[in-house]
Protein backbone atom coordinates (compact mmCIF):
# COMPACT_ATOMS: atom_id res chain seq x y z
CA UNK A 1 0.00 0.00 0.00
CA UNK A 2 1.24 3.46 -0.86
CA UNK A 3 0.53 6.62 1.12
CA UNK A 4 0.32 10.17 -0.09
CA UNK A 5 3.06 12.59 0.81
CA UNK A 6 2.33 14.03 4.22
CA UNK A 7 1.48 17.65 4.82
CA UNK A 8 2.29 19.37 8.07
CA UNK A 9 -1.29 18.81 9.23
CA UNK A 10 -3.99 16.66 7.65
CA UNK A 11 -7.15 16.10 9.66
CA UNK A 12 -10.47 14.48 8.86
CA UNK A 13 -14.13 14.19 9.77
CA UNK A 14 -15.50 10.67 9.36
CA UNK A 15 -19.27 10.38 9.93
CA UNK A 16 -21.26 7.18 9.53
CA UNK A 17 -24.31 7.58 7.25
CA UNK A 18 -26.72 6.02 9.73
CA UNK A 19 -28.91 9.13 9.78
CA UNK A 20 -28.72 12.92 9.66
CA UNK A 21 -26.10 14.85 11.60
CA UNK A 22 -27.14 15.73 15.15
CA UNK A 23 -25.57 18.31 17.44
CA UNK A 24 -23.00 15.87 18.82
CA UNK A 25 -21.77 15.08 15.32
CA UNK A 26 -21.69 18.80 14.52
CA UNK A 27 -19.47 19.47 17.54
CA UNK A 28 -16.98 16.89 16.25
CA UNK A 29 -17.10 18.33 12.73
CA UNK A 30 -16.54 21.88 14.01
CA UNK A 31 -13.71 20.86 16.36
CA UNK A 32 -11.87 18.86 13.72
CA UNK A 33 -12.34 21.59 11.10
CA UNK A 34 -11.12 24.37 13.38
CA UNK A 35 -8.07 22.45 14.54
CA UNK A 36 -7.07 21.76 10.94
CA UNK A 37 -7.61 25.32 9.73
CA UNK A 38 -5.95 26.88 12.78
CA UNK A 39 -2.83 24.87 11.84
CA UNK A 40 -3.11 25.91 8.15
CA UNK A 41 -3.74 22.26 7.43
CA UNK A 42 -6.02 20.17 5.24
CA UNK A 43 -9.41 18.87 6.34
CA UNK A 44 -10.77 15.74 4.66
CA UNK A 45 -14.14 14.02 4.84
CA UNK A 46 -14.54 10.25 4.87
CA UNK A 47 -17.91 8.50 4.86
CA UNK A 48 -17.66 5.40 7.05
CA UNK A 49 -20.25 3.22 5.35
CA UNK A 50 -18.74 -0.16 6.22
CA UNK A 51 -21.96 -1.85 7.25
CA UNK A 52 -24.71 -1.61 4.60
CA UNK A 53 -27.34 -2.85 7.07
CA UNK A 54 -26.85 0.26 9.24
CA UNK A 55 -26.76 2.75 6.40
CA UNK A 56 -29.72 5.06 5.81
CA UNK A 57 -30.27 5.75 2.08
CA UNK A 58 -29.42 9.34 1.23
CA UNK A 59 -27.77 10.06 4.60
CA UNK A 60 -24.26 10.46 3.16
CA UNK A 61 -25.50 12.95 0.57
CA UNK A 62 -27.41 14.90 3.21
CA UNK A 63 -24.38 15.06 5.53
CA UNK A 64 -22.18 16.47 2.77
CA UNK A 65 -24.85 18.98 1.75
CA UNK A 66 -25.17 20.21 5.33
CA UNK A 67 -21.40 20.60 5.74
CA UNK A 68 -21.29 22.73 2.60
CA UNK A 69 -24.25 24.78 3.79
CA UNK A 70 -22.35 25.48 6.99
CA UNK A 71 -19.24 26.60 5.12
CA UNK A 72 -17.12 23.55 5.97
CA UNK A 73 -15.44 22.62 2.70
CA UNK A 74 -13.14 19.61 2.42
CA UNK A 75 -9.74 19.79 0.75
CA UNK A 76 -9.75 16.54 -1.23
CA UNK A 77 -12.19 14.05 -2.71
CA UNK A 78 -14.62 12.44 -0.28
CA UNK A 79 -13.63 8.84 0.49
CA UNK A 80 -16.21 6.08 1.01
CA UNK A 81 -15.20 3.02 3.00
CA UNK A 82 -17.55 0.84 0.97
CA UNK A 83 -15.22 1.39 -2.00
CA UNK A 84 -12.01 0.51 -0.16
CA UNK A 85 -12.28 -3.21 0.59
CA UNK A 86 -9.13 -3.98 -1.42
CA UNK A 87 -7.07 -1.84 0.99
CA UNK A 88 -8.52 -3.61 4.03
CA UNK A 89 -7.99 -7.02 2.45
CA UNK A 90 -4.34 -6.18 1.78
CA UNK A 91 -3.71 -5.06 5.37
CA UNK A 92 -5.49 -8.13 6.77
CA UNK A 93 -3.37 -10.36 4.54
CA UNK A 94 -0.20 -8.83 5.99
CA UNK A 95 -1.32 -9.64 9.52
CA UNK A 96 -2.42 -13.16 8.57
CA UNK A 97 0.92 -13.94 6.89
CA UNK A 98 2.74 -12.81 10.03
CA UNK A 99 0.74 -15.30 12.10
CA UNK A 100 -0.88 -12.52 14.14
CA UNK A 101 -4.48 -13.59 13.54
CA UNK A 102 -6.68 -16.65 13.84
CA UNK A 103 -10.13 -17.74 12.74
CA UNK A 104 -12.94 -17.75 15.26
CA UNK A 105 -16.22 -19.65 14.98
CA UNK A 106 -17.59 -18.83 18.43
CA UNK A 107 -21.16 -17.62 18.62
CA UNK A 108 -22.11 -14.49 20.53
CA UNK A 109 -23.73 -16.66 23.17
CA UNK A 110 -20.58 -18.72 23.63
CA UNK A 111 -18.54 -15.55 24.07
CA UNK A 112 -21.02 -14.01 26.49
CA UNK A 113 -21.24 -17.20 28.57
CA UNK A 114 -17.47 -17.56 29.00
CA UNK A 115 -16.27 -13.96 29.03
CA UNK A 116 -15.46 -11.38 31.64
CA UNK A 117 -16.62 -7.81 31.09
CA UNK A 118 -13.92 -5.36 30.05
CA UNK A 119 -13.98 -1.64 29.44
CA UNK A 120 -15.78 -2.05 26.11
CA UNK A 121 -17.99 -5.08 26.70
CA UNK A 122 -17.20 -8.82 26.88
CA UNK A 123 -13.52 -9.77 26.66
CA UNK A 124 -13.10 -12.69 24.29
CA UNK A 125 -11.62 -15.62 26.31
CA UNK A 126 -9.39 -16.86 23.49
CA UNK A 127 -11.31 -20.09 22.93
CA UNK A 128 -10.42 -20.51 19.24
CA UNK A 129 -6.91 -19.19 19.73
CA UNK A 130 -6.09 -21.78 22.38
CA UNK A 131 -7.98 -24.87 21.26
CA UNK A 132 -7.77 -26.31 17.75
CA UNK A 133 -10.15 -29.00 18.93
CA UNK A 134 -12.79 -26.37 19.56
CA UNK A 135 -12.48 -25.10 16.00
CA UNK A 136 -12.81 -28.61 14.61
CA UNK A 137 -15.94 -29.26 16.64
CA UNK A 138 -17.71 -25.98 16.01
CA UNK A 139 -16.66 -25.04 12.49
CA UNK A 140 -18.89 -25.85 9.58
CA UNK A 141 -18.25 -25.57 5.82
CA UNK A 142 -21.37 -23.41 5.66
CA UNK A 143 -20.23 -21.06 8.41
CA UNK A 144 -17.58 -18.49 7.67
CA UNK A 145 -15.28 -17.67 10.59
CA UNK A 146 -14.48 -14.26 11.95
CA UNK A 147 -10.82 -13.22 11.98
CA UNK A 148 -9.37 -12.03 15.29
CA UNK A 149 -6.06 -10.37 16.10
CA UNK A 150 -3.84 -11.76 18.86
CA UNK A 151 -3.46 -8.95 21.38
CA UNK A 152 -0.84 -10.50 23.64
CA UNK A 153 0.37 -9.08 26.93
CA UNK A 154 1.10 -5.41 26.45
CA UNK A 155 -0.21 -1.98 27.31
CA UNK A 156 -0.84 0.88 24.90
CA UNK A 157 -1.09 4.48 25.98
CA UNK A 158 -1.60 7.98 24.66
CA UNK A 159 -1.53 11.50 26.06
CA UNK A 160 -4.71 13.20 24.94
CA UNK A 161 -4.69 17.02 25.26
CA UNK A 162 -8.33 17.00 26.41
CA UNK A 163 -8.78 13.64 28.14
CA UNK A 164 -5.30 13.31 29.67
CA UNK A 165 -3.12 10.20 29.85
CA UNK A 166 -4.89 6.99 28.82
CA UNK A 167 -3.32 3.55 29.29
CA UNK A 168 -5.03 0.36 28.20
CA UNK A 169 -3.91 -3.25 28.56
CA UNK A 170 -5.26 -4.56 25.29
CA UNK A 171 -5.31 -8.24 26.26
CA UNK A 172 -7.02 -7.79 29.63
CA UNK A 173 -9.23 -4.80 28.90
CA UNK A 174 -10.32 -5.64 25.35
CA UNK A 175 -9.12 -9.13 24.39
CA UNK A 176 -8.48 -10.49 20.90
CA UNK A 177 -10.77 -8.28 18.83
CA UNK A 178 -12.34 -8.95 15.43
CA UNK A 179 -10.80 -7.56 12.23
CA UNK A 180 -13.13 -9.27 9.75
CA UNK A 181 -16.60 -10.33 10.76
CA UNK A 182 -18.16 -13.69 9.96
CA UNK A 183 -20.71 -11.93 7.72
CA UNK A 184 -17.89 -10.61 5.53
CA UNK A 185 -17.84 -7.03 6.83
CA UNK A 186 -14.46 -5.54 7.73
CA UNK A 187 -14.35 -4.29 11.30
CA UNK A 188 -14.19 -0.57 12.03
CA UNK A 189 -10.91 -0.90 13.95
CA UNK A 190 -9.06 -2.25 10.92
CA UNK A 191 -10.72 -0.05 8.32
CA UNK A 192 -10.13 3.23 10.13
CA UNK A 193 -6.45 2.43 10.72
CA UNK A 194 -5.92 1.55 7.06
CA UNK A 195 -7.78 4.64 5.85
CA UNK A 196 -5.92 7.02 8.14
CA UNK A 197 -2.60 5.61 6.95
CA UNK A 198 -3.49 5.63 3.25
CA UNK A 199 -4.81 9.20 3.49
CA UNK A 200 -1.72 10.27 5.48
CA UNK A 201 -3.83 11.65 8.33
CA UNK A 202 -1.58 13.37 10.86
CA UNK A 203 -4.15 14.57 13.42
CA UNK A 204 -7.42 12.98 14.52
CA UNK A 205 -9.97 15.12 16.38
CA UNK A 206 -13.10 13.16 17.26
CA UNK A 207 -15.55 12.42 20.07
CA UNK A 208 -14.55 10.86 23.38
CA UNK A 209 -16.96 7.99 22.68
CA UNK A 210 -14.14 6.59 20.54
CA UNK A 211 -11.47 7.02 23.20
CA UNK A 212 -11.53 3.32 24.15
CA UNK A 213 -10.93 2.41 20.51
CA UNK A 214 -7.76 4.47 20.16
CA UNK A 215 -5.33 2.06 21.92
CA UNK A 216 -6.56 -0.74 19.66
CA UNK A 217 -5.92 1.43 16.63
CA UNK A 218 -2.43 2.38 17.84
CA UNK A 219 -1.80 -1.33 18.43
CA UNK A 220 -2.73 -2.12 14.81
CA UNK A 221 -0.72 0.83 13.50
CA UNK A 222 2.36 -0.57 15.22
CA UNK A 223 1.81 -4.05 13.79
CA UNK A 224 1.35 -2.66 10.27
CA UNK A 225 4.27 -0.21 10.57
CA UNK A 226 1.98 2.79 10.12
CA UNK A 227 2.66 6.20 11.63
CA UNK A 228 0.46 7.04 14.63
CA UNK A 229 -1.45 10.32 14.27
CA UNK A 230 -1.87 12.81 17.11
CA UNK A 231 -5.22 12.23 18.82
CA UNK A 232 -7.60 14.62 20.53
CA UNK A 233 -10.96 13.42 21.85
CA UNK A 234 -13.61 16.08 22.31
CA UNK A 235 -16.21 15.86 25.09
CA UNK A 236 -19.40 13.96 24.34
CA UNK A 237 -22.67 15.86 24.00
CA UNK A 238 -25.43 14.26 26.05
CA UNK A 239 -29.17 14.76 26.32
CA UNK A 240 -31.07 15.77 29.44
CA UNK A 241 -30.89 12.16 30.69
CA UNK A 242 -27.11 12.11 30.40
CA UNK A 243 -27.20 9.80 27.37
CA UNK A 244 -24.85 10.31 24.42
CA UNK A 245 -26.66 11.89 21.50
CA UNK A 246 -27.20 9.24 18.85
CA UNK A 247 -29.79 7.75 16.57
CA UNK A 248 -30.59 5.25 19.33
CA UNK A 249 -31.39 8.06 21.78
CA UNK A 250 -33.51 9.84 19.16
CA UNK A 251 -31.17 12.80 18.79
CA UNK A 252 -32.71 15.74 16.93
CA UNK A 253 -31.14 16.44 13.51
CA UNK A 254 -29.21 19.68 13.09
CA UNK A 255 -31.59 22.50 12.28
CA UNK A 256 -30.77 23.81 8.81
CA UNK A 257 -32.90 26.97 8.79
CA UNK A 258 -30.40 28.84 10.97
CA UNK A 259 -26.99 27.23 10.63
CA UNK A 260 -25.20 30.10 12.40
CA UNK A 261 -27.18 29.42 15.56
CA UNK A 262 -26.10 25.77 15.46
CA UNK A 263 -22.46 26.65 14.76
CA UNK A 264 -22.45 29.26 17.53
CA UNK A 265 -23.82 26.67 19.98
CA UNK A 266 -21.14 24.16 18.94
CA UNK A 267 -18.44 26.77 19.48
CA UNK A 268 -19.78 27.55 22.95
CA UNK A 269 -19.97 23.87 23.86
CA UNK A 270 -16.30 23.59 22.92
CA UNK A 271 -15.46 26.35 25.39
CA UNK A 272 -14.43 28.94 22.80
CA UNK A 273 -16.55 31.81 24.28
CA UNK A 274 -17.67 33.44 21.02
CA UNK A 275 -19.06 37.00 21.27
CA UNK A 276 -22.83 37.31 20.96
CA UNK A 277 -22.58 39.35 17.76
CA UNK A 278 -21.17 36.27 16.04
CA UNK A 279 -24.71 34.87 15.96
CA UNK A 280 -25.76 37.51 13.43
CA UNK A 281 -22.72 37.71 11.16
CA UNK A 282 -22.18 35.90 7.87
CA UNK A 283 -20.49 32.52 7.59
CA UNK A 284 -17.18 33.92 6.38
CA UNK A 285 -16.93 36.22 9.40
CA UNK A 286 -17.94 33.42 11.74
CA UNK A 287 -15.24 31.06 10.51
CA UNK A 288 -12.61 33.82 10.42
CA UNK A 289 -13.24 34.56 14.11
CA UNK A 290 -13.53 30.87 15.06
CA UNK A 291 -10.28 29.83 13.35
CA UNK A 292 -8.34 32.81 14.67
CA UNK A 293 -9.49 32.24 18.26
CA UNK A 294 -9.49 28.42 18.31
CA UNK A 295 -7.92 27.21 21.55
CA UNK A 296 -8.17 23.47 22.29
CA UNK A 297 -7.01 24.15 25.87
CA UNK A 298 -10.44 25.67 26.54
CA UNK A 299 -12.13 22.40 25.60
CA UNK A 300 -12.45 20.44 28.82
CA UNK A 301 -13.05 16.72 29.18
CA UNK A 302 -16.38 17.42 30.90
CA UNK A 303 -17.59 19.52 27.97
CA UNK A 304 -19.32 22.85 27.78
CA UNK A 305 -22.87 23.84 28.61
CA UNK A 306 -25.40 21.87 26.59
CA UNK A 307 -27.71 24.14 24.58
CA UNK A 308 -31.34 24.09 25.63
CA UNK A 309 -32.46 22.90 22.21
CA UNK A 310 -30.49 19.66 22.46
CA UNK A 311 -32.64 16.55 22.96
Amino acid sequence: MTTRQKTLYRGRFAPSPTGPLHFGSLVTAVGSYLDAKAHQGEWLVRIEDLDPLREVPGAARDILTLLEKMGMYWDSNVVYQSQRHAYYREALSILVKQGLTYNCTCSRKEIADSSVIGIDGPVYPGTCRNAKKHRQLTSSPKKQPAVRIKTGDQSVGLNDPVQGVIVQHIGNDIGDFVLHRADGVFAYQLAVVVDDAEQAITHIVRGADLLNSTPRQIFLQNLLSYATPAYMHLPIVTNAKGEKLSKQTLATPVEQNNVLCQLFAALKFLGQNPPDELRDCNLDSFWQWAVTHWNPANTTAAGGKRPDFIT
